[in-house]
């Protein structure tokens, strides 16, 4: 299956700046974002359309990572996935202007708590993102029982459109 995600332009902007924004213990800043969805055929298109950021408080001190949420974090985040019956992807930054990749520890934690948004809003997919300066990367699971895919497009919606893919 062909995967893209597409978000705008400012909305992207926006996201980019709350995780720069430094934070009273925790190294990095990790943040959710909100997508509805669309399919042809073996295509299927991830239009992001919010963010919420984790709240200060509901990051752990736990200085052995960059940041670690707290279980009111993940609740907050699944509530909002089975309220507004959204599909909800984790988000967070590996400064540069590079080709961002997951760390084995990215890879670790959301294996842990991604499949749990299907006992919630299991119609939609859901997933993880790593931003650069410059890209994203992410990955999306199509159902809790299947392994996760790499997105395979990512589109920023402005003036000029722009568009990479990170295979």
């Amino acid at each position: 299956m062909n995967v893209q995600l597409r978000i705008t332009r400012h909305l992207l902007h926006t996201v980019r700046l709350n995780l720069a924004r430094p934070h009273p213990f925790a190294y990095e800043r990790v943040g959710f974002l909100a997508a509805g969805l669309s399919s042809r055929a073996n295509d299927l298109w991830v239009l992001v359309r919010s963010y919420r950021a984790v709240a200060d408080g509901d990051y752990l001190h736990d200085h052995s990572v960059g940041a670690m949420m707290g279980p009111e974090a993940i609740r907050k985040a699944l509530q909002w996935a089975m309220s507004e019956n959204v599909a909800v992807f984790h988000v967070h930054a590996h400064s540069g202007r590079g080709h961002p990749r997951f760390s084995g520890l990215d890879l670790r934690e959301q294996a842990k708590f991604v499949p749990n948004f299907f006992h919630v809003a299991p119609q939609c997919p859901h997933g993880a993102l790593v931003l650069s300066d410059v890209f994203a990367y992410g990955h999306i699971w199509l159902s809790e029982d299947r392994p996760y895919d790499v997105i395979t497009r990512f589109s920023e919606v402005g003036v000029p459109l722009k568009e990479w893919s990170p295979l």
